[in-house]
């Protein structure tokens, strides 16, 4: 990240910055991504904020460029600390379609802004780190910079999120939830475990959908839970075609990607 990004080269790592002050004081222009340069964002990220849900929706596919293939950009953390810090704003309250396939018809786009941080947390969870570390022949990302300062945020998009792990709109409470799961690996935030892990059970006992389901049990799991009594004939039905699907070499329809 260059010298220029004065709103992101002197953030702490627990602090949140103002959207506008960031979206004006960061240069995109000399920011990389997966498609050139980040210019773009200076135009695409004001949308998020658009009075119409359509526009917004869109905008938010927009980002792809900037974590394109599950890959950590220049672009990627100040742009995912934008959306972290317009969470609150009344403007993603609006409510557009869905961006899952077997989400509700029509959600809050801060549930689709909750969907967008979460996915990228999951791109730099435990796992993927491991796959990375090993890629690199390295242990302190020295060679991966872009995904290291996005970990090292981790708890500043913790604060952002777990604003949201009661609210009293379905949509936006579990996608807060499943967002908070790979974001609390970070070595400082390990005590929340058991409070979210109360909400993990929570949203288990009353979702059907079926991708924060996969994304619930599967922590469980990995924290040394028992998830036997807490999974659906439709979860056990989940995991073998996926099972099946990963050994036949066709798509998986359920996570992980």
């Amino acid at each position: 990240m260059t010298s220029e990004n004065q709103q992101t080269d002197n953030l702490t790592p627990d602090e949140l910055p103002d959207h506008q002050s960031l979206l004006d004081g960061t240069a995109w222009a000399s920011l990389g991504t997966a498609r050139g340069n980040g210019g773009f964002l200076s135009a695409t990220l004001p949308r998020l904020l658009d009075a119409d849900p359509t526009i917004q929706i869109r905008a938010i596919s927009e980002l792809e460029p900037v974590c394109h293939q599950n890959s950590f950009y220049e672009a990627t953390l100040p742009v995912a600390l934008y959306v972290a810090a317009i969470l609150a704003h009344p403007a993603t309250a609006t409510v557009g379609p869905g961006r899952r396939a077997d989400s509700e018809r029509d959600c809050p786009v801060r549930a689709a802004l909750l969907d967008w941080l979460g996915s990228l947390a999951y791109d730099a969870d435990d796992e993927r780190l491991a796959v990375v570390e090993h890629h690199f022949n390295s242990d302190d990302l020295d060679d991966y910079p872009e995904m290291r300062v996005f970990l090292d945020h981790r708890p500043t998009f913790y604060r952002a999120v777990s604003a949201f792990l009661g609210h009293e709109n379905t949509a936006v409470r579990e996608a807060a939830v499943v967002a908070a799961i790979p974001l609390i690996e970070h070595p400082a935030l390990i005590c929340h475990r058991d409070e979210l892990g109360r909400r993990v059970h929570r949203l288990l006992a009353t979702s059907t959908n079926r991708y924060n389901r996969s994304r619930c049990l599967d922590a469980l799991k990995n924290w040394g839970y028992d998830i036997a009594a807490l999974e659906s004939p439709a979860d056990i039905a989940a995991r073998a075609r996926y099972i099946r699907d990963v050994w036949t070499g066709g798509c998986a329809e359920e996570p992980p990607f």
